[in-house]
C-alpha cells in the first residue's frame, strides 16, 4: 500500500503527539510544587509543605482534584478543602489506616455500606455531648469488625 505524503505526515505527527504527550504528562505528575500556577497552589496548599515529597501517582490524583475544583459547587470545593487539610495534619501511619479502611468500605457489599452510612448519619446528628458520652462509654466504637 502506498501513502501519500500528507498521510506519512499525519502519521509522523501522531505519532510525536502520543510520544511527546505520554512524556509531557510524566513531567506534569513530577512537577514540583514552585512549578504548580497560581490556582493549583491555592486549591492545594493544604499540601504545600508535602508536595515534594509526594508518591507520582498521588500528585496526579492531586493534579486532577486542582483541575476539576474549579467546576465544583462550593459545597463540594468546601469538602475537598476540608479533607485535604485533614489528611495533611494525619501522621503516615494514620493515612494507611485511612486507606486500609477505605479500601475494606469499599469491597463490601451494597447494603452494608448503606447500614454503615446511614449510622454515619445518624451519628453526625448527635450533639456533641451524646458523642462524648459515646466515645467515653466505647472508645474503640469502630473496629475492623464492623466492615466484615
Amino acid at each position: 500500500m502506498v501513502r501519500s505524503q500528507s498521510q506519512l505526515k499525519l502519521s509522523g505527527v501522531l505519532l510525536l503527539a502520543l510520544l511527546f504527550g505520554g512524556h509531557a504528562w510524566a513531567e506534569d505528575v513530577n512537577v514540583a510544587w514552585a512549578q504548580l500556577n497560581a490556582a493549583q497552589r491555592q486549591v492545594l496548599k493544604p499540601l504545600a509543605a508535602e508536595w515534594d515529597t509526594l508518591r507520582p501517582w498521588q500528585r496526579e490524583r492531586m493534579l486532577d482534584i486542582a483541575r476539576d475544583y474549579p467546576k465544583m459547587s462550593v459545597s463540594k470545593q468546601n469538602l475537598v478543602q476540608q479533607r485535604l487539610s485533614n489528611w495533611s495534619r494525619m501522621t503516615p501511619y494514620e493515612r494507611e489506616n485511612a486507606r486500609k479502611r477505605h479500601q475494606q468500605f469499599q469491597s463490601l457489599p451494597a447494603d452494608k455500606k448503606s447500614e454503615l452510612r446511614k449510622k454515619w448519619i445518624e451519628y453526625q446528628q448527635l450533639s456533641a455531648a451524646e458523642r462524648a458520652k459515646l466515645s467515653s462509654e466505647s472508645p474503640d466504637n469502630y473496629t475492623d469488625a464492623d466492615l466484615k
